[in-house]
């Protein structure tokens, strides 16, 4: 296992390193250490790692959806208003329909299994979004249009959105059924995980305010909250729906509206633990890609994939009616919010493991929109932002 973590550190930054000169992304030289290193190529990476691959990616998770809460604030998003409400599910449902047309007709699934597809393809990869509308907020492209405040509030919760339908519509694929309350989930989920955050936030900055400690302590103590709140997610599942992901993002977001100070230097603590835990997250999701099934993908699987970030822009397109954004801003908006990775990677095995039909091609889909949209969404924001979006 330790030569795993040491093979996973050395070459992932490494190859992160060498693609940065190229003025590529770095993650795509990490994800693709992980195609290489991973269990589906060369094997070299221990089946323990694999084992807690779920744990590794909640933590990066945990950590970068904090900075996010700790850089955004509350005056923006109020500012943003309608837009940052539709861009969480209206992207979303709009690349589903895309799919459920198109899926049926090119690969010749029923529309029950094109929507479970379109499912799985619809979330947004806060890992690949939120860490370049952090750096676009810090040197100051877009923020009096709150564009990256906008895309950043947008994919925290457009994840919670998707998954629950996900949820929906496996079931309803196994057993013929679906319940309502699954859908009630959505809001309940949403609503209760901000409010979670919000009151841990407020607990925070008292004993923060009353105790006397290091920076390095306070991080490890909400940490350890964060860590408790997703816990708190799962115990509650069967009771009641709650986003610990949403907590932990609304947390940092009310530490930067009533603690600035504070949360100005938690921010540089948590951006130093993002270097290690960016490298880890990438490099397992590059470990999760079967590249069989994206070999064995055909012409029309490409063409579904294309075809559905297609519509996903026409969706943020739609989101952005009425706003004072121009055409560059709307379009680097369009482009910013396409990529896929951590969601797709996490739950693109789940039809195949219920024993749906569809399950292999769902899985083919998944692959192939990582490989795809992952490396277009952020080229398209690093090549873009310093022409399309005023400073």
């Amino acid at each position: 296992m330790l030569t795993s973590i040491a093979l996973i550190l050395l070459l992932g930054l490494g190859a992160g390193w060498l693609f940065a000169k190229m003025k590529l992304p770095s993650l795509l030289g990490m994800i693709l250490v992980g195609i290489l290193m991973g269990p589906h190529a060369l094997g070299w990476m221990d089946d323990t790692v694999l084992q807690i691959y779920g744990d590794i990616r909640q933590i990066a998770l945990v950590i970068i959806l904090t900075r996010a809460g700790l850089s955004l604030d509350l005056a923006d998003l109020k500012k943003v208003g309608r837009p940052a409400v539709l861009m969480c599910f209206v992207p979303a449902c709009v690349e589903m329909l895309g799919t459920v047309l198109l899926a049926p007709k090119l690969l010749g699934v029923s529309l029950l299994e094109a929507a479970v597809m379109g499912s799985v393809i619809a979330a947004v990869s806060p890992a690949v979004v939120v860490p370049r509308m952090i750096r676009l907020m810090e040197e100051g492209y877009g923020v009096r249009q709150s564009i990256p405040q906008l895309i950043l509030a947008g994919a925290s919760v457009d994840d919670v959105f998707v998954i629950v339908v996900f949820t929906a519509l496996t079931t309803l694929a196994a057993t013929g059924s679906v319940a309502v309350s699954g859908l009630v989930q959505i809001p309940t989920s949403i609503c209760l995980g901000v409010l979670l955050g919000f009151l841990v936030g407020k607990l925070l900055i008292l004993w923060f305010k009353k105790c006397h400690m290091r920076d390095s302590l306070k991080v490890l103590v909400m940490l350890s909250v964060s860590f408790l709140m997703l816990e708190l997610q799962t115990r509650l599942e069967d009771i009641v729906a709650l986003s610990g992901l949403l907590a932990i993002m609304s947390m940092g977001l009310v530490m930067k509206g009533q603690y600035d100070t504070l949360a100005r230097r938690l921010s540089v603590k948590y951006n130093k633990l993002w270097l290690g835990a960016e490298v880890f997250l990438f490099v397992l999701v590059g470990a999760a890609v079967d590249l069989r099934y994206a070999l064995a993908a055909g012409v029309t699987t490409v063409i579904l994939v294309v075809a559905a970030v297609c519509f996903r822009m026409l969706g943020v397109l739609l989101s952005l009616l009425g706003t004072e954004l121009n055409k560059k801003e709307r379009l680097f908006c369009m482009m910013a919010y396409t990529p896929k990775a951590t969601v797709q990677a996490a739950i693109g095995t789940i039809p195949m493991a219920m024993g749906l039909p569809c399950g292999s091609m769902v899985l083919t889909v998944a692959v192939v929109s990582i490989l795809l949209t992952a490396p277009f969404g952020a080229i398209c924001v690093d090549k873009s932002y310093q022409k399309l979006l005023r400073r």
